[in-house]
């Protein structure tokens, strides 16, 4: 792992083990310490001091999505990652021909995405600005929508799931990894209200560097 100082705010380098024997390099916040907003722009996408390095880390969640990724099936399907932050799940799908769009509010989430998909030297992959308290209107529809560790405010289930129901395909599939937290309920109940049917599968595996996880796939289902 290194570190490095940049303009505004400071970075590390480390490897991530996937699923499948796959490691991948990937540039993050050293810390969530860091802040760095000079033109305003996190401030008006509506992310707080405190939420503004968030996007950076490389969360247990995230690494749990990136295994499933690896191994799920994808078909022909178009795979939006929601809250994306850096993108981990998403260069899985794309390391395997997926279509797959990462999408995040965040004004630096595709700066660390290019550096990363340039550090695997793999091609460029779809990203589009997805914000779930407004209009998306170049983002289109998609067949399977996947997140992690999305769940962490009070009023994200009723904004979350109605910016899903907007761009999921008529038959879709939603995969989230959510670590238990506490906002998991109300969530399932408003993705219920948009006619999704829900399957939770307990996840207890341990992470790559052997840290112990708790938490469940939630497997949302639309069907015409």
């Amino acid at each position: 792992m290194s570190t490095i100082a940049t303009l505004g705010y400071q970075i590390k380098h480390q490897q991530v083990a996937v699923a499948g024997g796959l490691e991948l390099n990937i540039r993050s916040l050293l810390d969530i310490q860091q802040y760095y907003d000079p033109l305003g722009e996190a401030e008006k996408a509506g992310i707080s001091p405190a939420c503004w390095p968030l996007f950076g880390q490389l969360w247990p969640s995230a690494q749990k999505l990136a295994d499933l990724m690896q191994v799920y099936q994808l078909g022909e399907r178009r795979v939006l990652e929601i809250g994306c932050g850096l993108a981990l799940a998403s260069m899985v799908v794309h390391r395997r021909n997926g279509d797959i769009t990462a999408s995040d509010c965040h004004p630096l989430t595709e700066n660390f995405l290019n550096a990363n998909l340039l550090l695997n030297a793999l091609p460029a992959l779809k990203y589009s600005t997805g914000n779930w308290d407004r209009a998306n209107p170049e983002l289109g529809k998609f067949d399977l929508i996947i997140g992690s560790d999305v769940l962490y405010e009070r009023n994200q289930p009723a904004a979350l799931a109605t910016f899903i129901d907007l761009h999921a395909a008529t038959d879709a599939e939603v995969l989230i990894i959510d670590p238990n937290r506490g906002n998991r309920t109300a969530f399932n109940r408003q993705m219920a209200e948009h006619g999704f049917n829900l399957t939770e599968t307990l996840i207890k595996t341990p992470l790559h560097n052997g840290n112990a996880y708790k938490g469940r796939l939630l497997k949302y289902l639309r069907e015409n």
